[in-house]
């Protein structure tokens, strides 16, 4: 088990179009969405960071939240505020994922974490056949590099894992990974 210092990036300001509401608010086995997921991220990493749209409501969470500054920009801005906000806080890493992660557990964050220590890498990334890029371990410095591939014009989070050094760790498909995006995916 991983015992580094961690932050946590929890991207929850997504327009949600597929579901056609909110997920960071939608209720999920007696909470909610965000709730759920941040006390899921809490129990591995700190500090915690939220990061929301411009007006978007959220319940009282146990993490500093912070606002996009405008909306639909995609999860790139998102998470360089975050980056940023960790790194000022003194963090060298911190977790991203999405809201939209209701099973993610502290297990898998130390299963991504624990070659993060080991590697020279600048993104840690789960592999299951697809790149996981909202759940993975991102170095706090690359908030300046998300600066530039936005100025140029990107928004992916690819361009940002094809622009540095990412290692991919290869693990089976598991619920943890699993992402909540249509009602038909709810329990």
């Amino acid at each position: 088990m991983s015992e580094a210092p961690l932050a946590a990036v929890v991207l929850a300001g997504g327009a949600s179009r597929r579901m056609g509401r909110d997920k960071a608010t939608l209720p999920f086995d007696g909470s909610t969405m965000v709730e759920r997921v941040v006390a899921a991220v809490s129990t591995r990493c700190a500090p915690v960071f939220v990061i929301a749209a411009p007006g978007q409501p959220l319940p009282e969470l146990q993490a500093q939240v912070l606002r996009d500054e405008v909306r639909g920009v995609g999860p790139l801005v998102a998470t360089g505020r975050g980056l940023r906000a960790a790194a000022e806080a003194g963090m060298d890493h911190a977790f991203v994922c999405a809201v939209d992660m209701p099973y993610l557990s502290a297990d898998l964050i130390d299963a991504i974490a624990e070659p993060a220590e080991r590697l020279p890498a600048d993104i840690v990334l789960p592999w299951d056949g697809r790149d996981h890029f909202l759940a993975g371990i991102y170095r706090t410095g690359l908030a300046d590099q998300i600066a530039a591939l936005v100025r140029d014009g990107h928004r992916s989070m690819r361009a940002l894992a094809e622009s540095v050094d990412t290692q991919r760790i290869v693990m089976p498909p598991q619920r943890a990974l699993t992402n909540v995006n249509t009602t038909a995916d709810l329990p």
